[in-house]
């Protein structure tokens, strides 16, 4: 039996043989930076984990990953690797990391475009068409070009982290395709960077222009001669096998890559969908469509989920935009998510009926008058499918007609992936063989036999898709950690594929080959695959970009990539099951990546969206952690526990002791978080970064010594306490240039907050109200503790915004209640994000006995600061072995709880400038109806307030403080908050941290907690 260690042990990755880069990439990396690389290399074991994984269940470490920043540098990269000793070396690219089947994944080198290919170039507003770098994402790519009324229709599941470029790797498609079509659909024209490093520009060219490029002797000339051969030579062979599906991808189109009717040859058909095993495609010019001015959408509810698939050629003969449809599994987690406030109004539950699917129908027009007809027949229709054939599993159904409600309930479909990994259980749903595609005439059947596959071996599924398509994601549940599980994926993967064949259609209807390109020489036949391979051949004669993808190159001997490839299971089943379940929060994430949500006003996740490192994400911090819970485990250490013992041993060592430890890369990438905590919500499968962040440094700082700073945050609590008693000589000792300057230089803080003055607590004895402690309340008598509303205080408003605990009580008096003062006894928060455990288990009992015995008074207890609030509810809960009887509610849940009956007791004056409300990134994940109860709140006095969307100030507690983070934090600030501060309104904010950051950021304004505006403005 392995030894257990109890001090965490040094992880030189560098040297395991799994992590060890091959000699050739070492010396090719060499070569390349002495050419003067423009870009980054990452050749670090951290950023290789990152890149080794993606929305599929494989795992494969690359050598290294490349950053280009040009068109030139990608050159320069694949000119270096044509000499002779680098001739081995292989390459892939890689966008959005979106991929569910392993596309992006390499042996060998990535190359990473999402970085710095995020121009949109041109917009052609008359002809409608946009030309933009392949690493923009494709709602930014929207949002570039909304303004002209235009946007780019292929619509993913993932729009808002997938790029442009993985989208025409995959000709990726999605809602709507029966009117707008795939990817290559609407590509005008593609820049993209062979082999050998020249540059290939494509679009369509009369086969006489092809003829004339095909007579030189480079290899753009080889191309044609060999596509003409292929493409026009074997047309009849290529029309006769090919079926008629909506969502037919060959990986290579060379059915369109000719346009027999007029005459002209495409190689931009080629590259769509070649999953970068022809070329890197860097640029691309788009046809943009023009946007809807008007749309509908009606939401069919059935009572069961196969009732929904035998009514799709029904809906789709509506002549509907697009049909999309989610099954009871999908729907169930859905309520349980975040998402569901949101929809819940627009996905009402049928009186006396079970809603176990519903089917989403879509129609756009630029006319109004386009739309009312069909919706009325559909009605008409479902009506008497409703009254007159109860037997077709139709129960009713919902109209939606403004843009913000059709938004949400398509966010909820969205989500319907990520929603999928949340289910419970070690079996979670993967895709293995999840996006076949039938004609929608067969769909229902097709998957009859699909489900009696799965019911026959006892798993369990979730099921969501475009019936309009025939094209319906399948996920059954497995637990890849297990042997058993792992060998059941490759019989139901082989006995799909048969199935899907069965009904005439093909095993990738949406989302790539990948690893399942295996089965393509089944399907295609042994003919036309070998013009797949002729093709290969000729783009890459050695198979070095993307190997074993789509087809091998003719006349070699290479393979293709297997369904059977390892897979993160595989890594992850050397952590023993304790340790697993102990770290749930960083194992249970799946890949999804909605954590590289690019939008700047999502609160989802504010490291990654400052930086666009991936190591500085959700996704990113949860794959390094299991990377280091697997060596730790191959080393015998179990960190399941936490450390035993005061973590200020002198004997540790100084980081810079060990310096290629693992351990720093794990370390560097927790200390870019801000603890937000937006992905314990926002993620579908809830990765809770700040649990096992706190866990990990906990176990870190055991052998490496602590810095200066964080003994400081560790104590700011006791420290604030004892300075408020002399607030203006500690404000002088603390904010004097020299004590300022030793701050900055020594301990790394910046632009501390001064200390109230006058404090809460002469303000309290000035406004003589009581303070108390729990054990004074719970001797007043039940008399005396009539009216009272008890305020638990928190370190940040306390201390240093004494004004709106004032403020709270001046509110409450107003509405005839007793405000109490409870006495401040500590709250943590700041000891669990620098990951001193034992000091904030102290601290959480202390608190939890405190707020206890008050509760159990009967009393209100109420706190101003949301995120020491929910810290009460949450990290509490996992530290403190008492039971917590309490419940602290924030001030707008009080106050939507006591103005029904006390609103008359106060009047306001209604503004003359408009207000708007800005959320703490915290409470809009963990509380989503907050804003709108304060709005609520607001409205009882007839007073407006706008509610924004934003993202993270990049203030989240000390972080914005620290002299490292400052140029993130002002860069948070200035990417969502910035802009909407400096108008001319009056800005509310939630959040102590976000008004602390406007005070720091802007000269001009100031934001108020919303209960300071009520009490200023009481009449």
């Amino acid at each position: 039996m392995t030894e257990t260690r109890s001090v965490l042990p040094i992880f030189t990755a560098y040297e395991r043989l799994e992590a060890r880069i091959e000699t050739v990439y070492q010396d090719y990396l060499l070569a390349l930076d002495a050419q003067g690389f423009d870009g980054d290399i990452d050749a670090t074991y951290g950023g290789r984990m990152v890149a080794a994984t993606d929305n599929s269940i494989y795992q494969q470490a690359p050598q290294a990953v490349l950053y280009p920043r040009t068109v030139a540098a990608l050159q320069q990269a694949l000119q270096v690797a044509q000499r002779d000793s680098f001739r081995g070396i292989q390459f892939a690219p890689r966008g959005g990391g979106t991929g569910t089947n392993g596309q992006s994944l390499t042996a060998g080198i990535v190359v990473d475009l999402s970085r710095y290919f995020t121009e949109v170039t041109e917009v052609n507003k008359a002809d409608h068409w946009v030309r933009c770098q392949t690493g923009v994402v494709k709602d930014a790519l929207n949002d570039a070009v909304r303004s002209d009324g235009l946007f780019f229709s292929p619509d993913l599941s993932t729009s808002n982290r997938a790029t442009i470029g993985g989208m025409i790797n995959t000709d990726a498609s999605g809602q709507g395709s029966l009117v707008y079509g795939k990817t290559s659909d609407h590509v005008l024209e593609l820049t993209s960077v062979l082999i050998n490093g020249d540059c290939l520009v494509t679009r369509p060219i009369s086969r006489a222009e092809a003829e004339d490029k095909a007579k030189g002797q480079s290899l753009e000339a080889a191309i044609y001669r060999q596509v003409l051969a292929t493409c026009v030579g074997q047309r009849a062979a290529i029309d006769d096998k090919f079926p008629a599906l909506n969502r037919f991808l060959t990986g290579y189109d060379l059915k369109h890559c000719y346009n027999p009717e007029q005459d002209t040859i495409d190689l931009s058909r080629l590259l769509a969908g070649s999953e970068g095993t022809l070329a890197f495609v860097c640029e691309a010019r788009l046809n943009l469509t023009e946007i809807p001015k008007h749309k509908v959408l009606v939401n069919v509810k059935y009572s069961d989920f196969r009732a929904a698939l035998r009514n799709a050629p029904f809906l789709v003969k509506a002549r509907a935009t697009s049909v999309e449809t989610i099954d009871s599994n999908v729907l169930d987690l859905a309520r349980n998510d975040i998402i569901w406030h949101q929809v819940a109004e627009q996905l009402q539950d049928v009186p006396n009926q079970t809603m176990r699917g519903i089917t989403m129908v879509e129609f756009t027009a630029v006319n109004q008058s386009e739309i009312d007809t069909k919706v009325q027949d559909l009605c008409g229709q479902l009506d008497a499918l409703i009254s007159d054939q109860p037997d077709a599993g139709v129960i009713g159904y919902q109209i939606c007609t403004d843009a913000r409600s059709i938004q949400t309930v398509y966010a909820m479909r969205k989500k319907a992936v990520g929603l999928l990994g949340a289910t419970k259980g070690r079996r979670k749903p993967v895709a293995f063989a999840e996006d076949t595609a039938v004609p929608p005439e067969h769909l229902a059947d097709f998957i009859d036999e699909f489900r009696h596959l799965l019911d026959e071996y006892e798993l369990h599924y979730g099921m969501f898709g475009h019936v309009d398509a025939g094209v319906l994601h399948v996920r059954p549940a497995l637990d890849m950690t297990n042997p058993e599980d792992e060998k059941l994926l490759r019989v139901i993967s082989d006995k799909v594929a048969a199935l899907t064949a069965k009904y005439g259609g093909l095993m990738w209807g949406e989302h790539g080959k990948g690893y399942r390109s295996e089965y393509a020489p089944t399907f295609f036949g042994e003919s036309l695959y070998g013009e797949l391979q002729k093709i290969k051949a000729v783009f890459d004669p050695d198979n070095r970009l993307n190997p074993g993808k789509i087809c091998t190159p003719w006349g070699s001997d290479a393979s293709l990539v297997s369904v059977d490839a390892t897979k993160r299971g595989a890594y992850d089943r050397q952590i023993p099951i304790h340790v697993r379940d102990s770290f749930n929060d960083a194992m249970s994430c799946n890949g999804n990546g909605l954590c590289f949500n690019y939008d700047a006003d999502s609160a989802m996740c504010p490291s990654f969206k400052a930086t666009g490192e991936r190591r500085y994400s959700p996704k990113g911090r949860a794959t390094l952690i299991r990377e280091w819970l697997r060596l730790s485990s191959a080393q015998g250490f179990d960190p399941s526990g936490l450390p035993q013992g005061k973590q200020a041993n002198l004997l540790q060592e100084q980081p810079s002791s060990v310096p290629h430890d693992f351990n720093h890369e794990v370390k560097s990438s927790m200390d870019a978080c801000l603890a937000c905590k937006a992905c314990a919500s926002q993620c579908p499968v809830k990765v809770d970064v700040p649990r096992f962040r706190a866990r990990f440094l906990a176990w870190y700082h055991q052998r490496y010594r602590r810095p200066i700073k964080d003994y400081l945050v560790k104590n700011v609590e006791p420290i604030a306490k004892t300075m408020a008693k002399l607030p203006r000589l500690s404000n002088f000792l603390t904010h004097n240039f020299v004590s300022r300057w030793v701050t900055e230089r020594v301990v790394g803080y910046v632009d501390a907050p001064k200390l109230s003055t006058p404090t809460a607590a002469q303000r309290w004895r000035k406004l003589q109200w009581p303070s108390y402690s729990a054990d004074q309340l719970a001797q007043l008598s039940a008399a005396d503790q009539k009216d009272l509303v008890v305020m638990v205080q928190d370190p940040f408003t306390t201390f240093y915004e004494a004004d709106l605990l004032e403020a709270f009580g001046t509110v409450a008096e107003r509405l005839g209640f007793r405000p109490v003062l409870l006495e401040f006894v500590g709250n943590g928060k700041a000891q669990h994000v620098k990951g001193f455990l034992d000091a904030f288990t102290d601290t959480a009992t202390r608190v939890t006995q405190q707020l206890n015995t008050v509760a159990g008074l009967g009393l209100p207890l109420v706190g101003l600061d949301a995120s020491t609030v929910l810290c009460l509810h949450d990290e509490y809960r996992e530290y403190v072995a008492d039971e917590q009887n309490y419940r602290v509610l924030l001030a707008h849940e009080w106050l939507s709880d006591v103005l029904p009956s006390r609103a008359e007791r106060l009047s306001l004056v209604v503004p003359e400038q408009p207000m708007q409300l800005l959320s703490h990134c915290t409470e809009q994940t963990a509380l989503p109806k907050a804003a709108k109860q304060w709005q609520q709140i607001f409205a009882t006095w007839h007073v407006p307030v706008n509610l924004v969307a934003t993202g993270c100030c990049g203030m989240a507690g000390t972080y914005g403080h620290e002299l490292a983070h400052q140029e993130t934090s002002k860069k948070l600030y200035d990417m969502s908050w910035k802009a909407k501060v400096e108008q001319d309104v009056v800005t509310l904010a939630t959040g102590f941290s976000c008004r602390s950051q406007v005070h720091r950021m802007s000269t001009k304004k100031r934001a108020l907690h919303p209960l300071q505006w009520l009490a200023n403005n009481c009449a």
